[in-house]
C-alpha cells in the first residue's frame, strides 16, 4: 500500500517544552467563553501524522478508515460533556431526541472543531431505513491537507470525523454507526462528504414511543 503524505511537514526538536509561566493546557478553565484557535499548518501536520500512524500495518482502505474512526470515537465521547459544560446552566441538558442531537452535532460540534456549522442535515427518504440520517459537509477540513495516492482514491480521511460523531452519539445514549462517504458535486465541491448516521433499532423504537406519548 502506498504511503499517504501529509501536505505540510517540518523539523521538530525532541523533548517537551513548558511555558515560562509553568502552566500547561491542563491549567486552563474548561468553561472558557472562546477556545483558542489552532493554526491550520499545525493542524495539517498533526492530522497528517495521525493518518500515517493509522496506516501502519493495515491491509486495505476499509481497515484504515476503521482505525481513523476509532481515533475519533474517544474524542467524541469527551467532547459531548465538554460542550454541554460550556453551555449556560439552563441549557446544559443532554439532547433527548434524534433531531435535537443531530442539530447539536451540526451546529455545536462542527463550530467547535472547524469554526463553522456543517452544511446540511437530512433524513433518509427511504421508508425502509428510518434509522438513517445524513450530515453533509461540502468541504471537510480534514481532507484539505492530505495527499491520497491514486490507487487509494476511495479513501476518505473524514472517517476520523465520523468517529467523533459516533462518539458523541454513543455518549448521548443514542448508539449509532457513522461512516464517511465522498459524494463529489462537480468542480465546486469535489470532496463533498456525507456522514451517514445509522442509529440502532432500539433508538428508533424509543423515538417512536416518545413521539406517541
Amino acid at each position: 500500500m502506498s504511503s499517504i503524505q501529509p501536505g505540510a511537514s517540518g523539523g521538530k526538536e525532541p523533548g517537551l517544552r513548558l511555558p515560562s509561566s509553568g502552566k500547561t493546557i491542563y491549567h486552563r478553565q474548561l468553561n472558557r467563553a472562546r477556545p483558542a484557535e489552532l493554526s491550520q499548518a499545525s493542524f495539517a501536520y498533526l492530522f497528517g501524522e495521525m493518518v500515517s500512524y493509522a496506516q501502519k500495518r493495515v491491509k486495505g482502505i476499509q481497515e484504515l478508515e476503521q482505525r481513523l474512526n476509532v481515533q475519533g470515537h474517544s474524542i467524541g465521547l469527551k467532547l459531548l460533556d465538554l460542550l454541554l459544560y460550556r453551555e449556560p446552566a439552563r441549557t446544559q441538558l443532554r439532547p433527548l431526541t434524534i433531531i435535537s442531537l443531530l442539530h447539536f452535532i451540526k451546529q455545536n460540534v462542527w463550530q467547535h472543531l472547524f469554526g463553522r456549522q456543517a452544511d446540511r442535515l437530512e433524513k433518509s427518504a427511504n421508508a425502509d431505513t428510518p434509522e438513517e440520517y445524513m450530515i453533509i459537509d461540502n468541504e471537510p477540513l480534514v481532507n484539505q491537507y492530505i495527499s491520497v495516492p491514486r490507487e487509494m482514491s476511495q479513501l476518505n480521511c473524514a472517517a476520523f470525523v465520523a468517529g467523533v460523531v459516533e462518539g458523541v452519539c454513543d455518549g448521548a445514549a443514542f448508539p449509532a454507526k457513522v461512516t464517511a462517504h465522498t459524494v463529489a458535486e462537480g468542480e465546486m465541491w469535489p470532496g463533498k462528504t456525507v456522514f451517514l448516521v445509522k442509529f440502532r433499532g432500539e433508538v428508533v423504537e424509543r423515538e417512536g414511543f416518545l413521539g406517541k406519548s
